[in-house]
């Protein structure tokens, strides 16, 4: 079957099962739609992802040691695959990653990654736009912190 219907095919399933399991009530955050090369996908039904941060508080201004850390921790772990710009590599770039998530959904993603792929919907458009998933790093959640304030800084937030 062609690798396309098979993704659109997911996708109404996974909609139809959020839609029909909300039991009437409209999601937390307003949901919004995203076009891929090939599906539609819908967005920000959970916002803050699958895991356990409910509330990470963020640094006014950006901790530039703790961005510095997670710089060596990008260039380590993460530059093979991600570029810094929105171009897509393996993964999807990472411009503006603290726009479209949350700071709670970005370190769920880092730390809980299997789990957020299989069951969260906008992991899972990751790896409808990318068709590769990306592999669990073994961070700590010291370094997935550190990860997000440097995505902060690449984002230019203060």
């Amino acid at each position: 079957m062609n690798r396309s219907i098979l993704y659109a095919i997911f996708l109404y399933t996974a909609f139809a099962l959020t839609s029909c399991n909300n039991n009437g009530k409209e999601p937390s955050v307003a949901a919004t739609t995203t076009k891929t090369d090939t599906v539609t996908v819908s967005q920000g039904i959970n916002s803050k992802g699958i895991g356990r941060f409910k509330d990470v508080p963020l640094t006014h201004p950006l901790d530039t040691v703790m961005a510095s850390k997670g710089k060596d921790i990008f260039d380590a772990k993460c530059s093979a695959c991600h570029k810094l710009t929105a171009e897509k590599l393996v993964g999807p770039g990472w411009k503006g990653v603290t726009d479209r998530h949350t700071p709670e959904w970005i370190m769920n993603f880092i730390t809980n990654t299997e789990v957020m792929l299989d069951k969260d919907l906008a992991a899972q458009a990751e790896v409808v736009t990318c068709l590769v998933r990306m592999p669990n790093q073994d961070l700590t959640d010291e370094q997935a912190r550190q990860i997000l304030e440097y995505m902060r800084q690449n984002d230019g937030k203060n």
